[in-house]
């Protein structure tokens, strides 16, 4: 469940320099249905809701993920991120990590100071905090998602390749992707055009290759997710669309 859930963060994230979150509204929830290989593995869904951080405009952007079913009868996931990204600028403020997989369990906060270009950590299980070093413009998972779907079609031409760093865990990681072209998509609620998205991930550590990652994004203004396929080191992971609500535009199926 880890994995998926990086990959949402990880693999939709932005194009260009977007300034606002204009294309999304608030209440919108999206949920997804994972397989691993044949098994109905677990669910995911990420919310979001207009509120403010320290005076500003913000969205508080939920994501959940669990195991279910026989897979969770022999490992149980409970993963919770949040972000509170802030409105103008489509740049994290705060960000949390909560997880428990199996045994493993890990609860961070960071906090963004983007003008001195610094984040303090902090390690919920330790009790410590530390500040460190960032980046220009880096994002969290979440933000990341938000980010790339406030993008104009002209961000996202077939071809497109760009680059990107991503605050995971406690640690950045540069990531860059590519627009390799369109597809119809074969949803629950009709066949759906998408803008097809290859990104190039670290080989060996999580998945099969560094082209393992296949996404298809709605090629409308929502630019939702609508599919996700992962080769992995073992096996493999599939997340598909299973509801959506309160979007802003409607989606666009073709029959």
């Amino acid at each position: 469940m880890k994995k998926i859930l990086a990959l949402f963060g990880l693999l939709i994230m932005t194009f260009g320099s977007a300034q606002k979150l204009q294309n999304i509204q608030s209440g919108e929830v999206l949920r997804y249905r994972i397989h691993y290989g044949l098994l109905n593995a677990g669910t995911a869904s990420l919310t979001t809701l207009k509120t403010t951080y320290k005076g500003q405009p913000h969205f508080y952007v939920k994501g959940y993920g669990k195991t279910t079913g026989a897979v969770r009868a022999f490992f149980k996931v409970e993963d919770h991120y949040e972000s509170f990204i802030n409105y103008q600028t489509g740049l994290p403020s705060y960000y949390v990590r909560n997880v428990q997989e199996g045994g493993y369990t890990q609860h961070f906060q960071t906090v963004f100071n983007h003008q001195n270009q610094t984040l303090l950590l902090t390690d919920k299980e330790k009790n410590t905090t530390a500040t460190l070093k960032s980046v220009k413009g880096i994002q969290d998972m979440l933000s990341a998602f938000y980010y790339l779907r406030s993008l104009d079609d002209s961000d996202l031409k077939v071809g497109s390749v760009k680059k990107l760093n991503i605050w995971i865990d406690d640690e950045m990681f540069p990531f860059q992707l590519k627009v390799v072209g369109t597809e119809n998509v074969k949803t629950r609620f009709g066949v759906i055009n998408c803008l097809k998205i290859v990104p190039q991930v670290i080989s060996g550590r999580v998945f099969k290759d560094k082209e393992g990652v296949t996404l298809w994004v709605s090629n409308d203004a929502n630019h939702i997710p609508i599919s996700i396929k992962a080769e992995l080191a073992v096996g493999s992971l599939k997340a598909d669309i299973e509801s959506y609500s309160n979007v802003k535009y409607p989606m666009k199926f073709i029959k």
